[in-house]
């Protein structure tokens, strides 16, 4: 198996037998399952359920107490692994520096490491302001940003490295319905245009149904179903229907 990524691809995340917990009480309890290069994978479930534990886990955070993540092959944990492979995560509060401009913000992983002189950090900034459409907001501040655009210039930062992974975590989060669209398709263009590895831990059953290539579904730290979107539909275990269909509005027994 090749085990070097594409150039302009994704990367292959394999989670094996992956266990963590916090105070003796489990958190991850012995998960499997496998992310494929440019896949947009959903992972759901209810609150506390393991969701954000496993992406911590999946870029380095936190270390697990059994198991290991695989990227394109090799355990995460091994040396330069990390520097080997290019890994970003999107925070759900957005994580900007609030003391910083918009491309200061956007820029700051090139500049602090050095990786790039200061015209060509300049122009990638400019670069991936304009893929996220916020031509014009450089010079602002995150507190004169709306929620959205705060989400839209956390992503812009991730896409600097030119990521083989994203991580989002909760991406459309305390949004109207208008903007949670906008972040979805933005999404969805980034695996047409540059073909990266997502993983998305979500609440949201719509944005999870509309992007996601597969979805996993966990419960206090398990894998209850792992495939595509219309066959967790199907499934008839109880659980999985009540947190499906959790507040959802019959149409059809609408009044007349």
């Amino acid at each position: 198996m090749n085990r070097d990524p594409e150039p302009n691809g994704g990367i292959r995340v394999a989670v094996r037998g992956l266990r963590k917990s916090f105070n003796g009480q489990p958190v991850l309890q012995g998960l499997d399952f496998e992310v494929q290069p440019g896949e947009i994978f959903a992972l759901m479930g209810p609150s506390g359920s393991g969701k954000s534990v496993l992406l911590k886990q999946i870029i380095g955070l936190e270390k697990p107490d059994e198991g290991e993540i695989l990227v394109n092959g090799e355990p995460i944990g091994a040396d330069g692994v990390m520097d080997k492979f290019r890994l970003a995560m999107v925070f759900q509060s957005g994580a900007l520096l609030n003391s910083l401009t918009v491309a200061e913000n956007v820029g700051l992983y090139l500049q602090e490491h050095r990786l790039k002189p200061p015209g060509e950090i300049a122009r990638i900034v400019s670069e991936k302001l304009a893929l996220l459409r916020l031509q014009g907001q450089e010079d602002k501040f995150p507190g004169e940003l709306s929620g959205g655009m705060k989400k839209r210039v956390a992503i812009a930062r991730a896409l600097v490295i030119e990521p083989q992974l994203i991580l989002y975590d909760e991406p459309t989060s305390e949004l109207d319905p208008l903007m949670a669209l906008t972040i979805r398709d933005e999404i969805l263009e980034l695996k047409e245009r540059i073909h990266v590895t997502s993983i998305v831990v979500t609440h949201d059953r719509t944005l999870a149904f509309k992007i996601a290539d597969r979805i996993a579904l966990i419960n206090d730290g398990k894998i209850l179903f792992v495939g595509a979107p219309e066959a967790l539909k199907r499934q008839p275990d109880p659980f999985i229907q009540e947190f499906l269909n959790a507040g959802l509005i019959d149409l059809t027994t609408e009044k007349r």
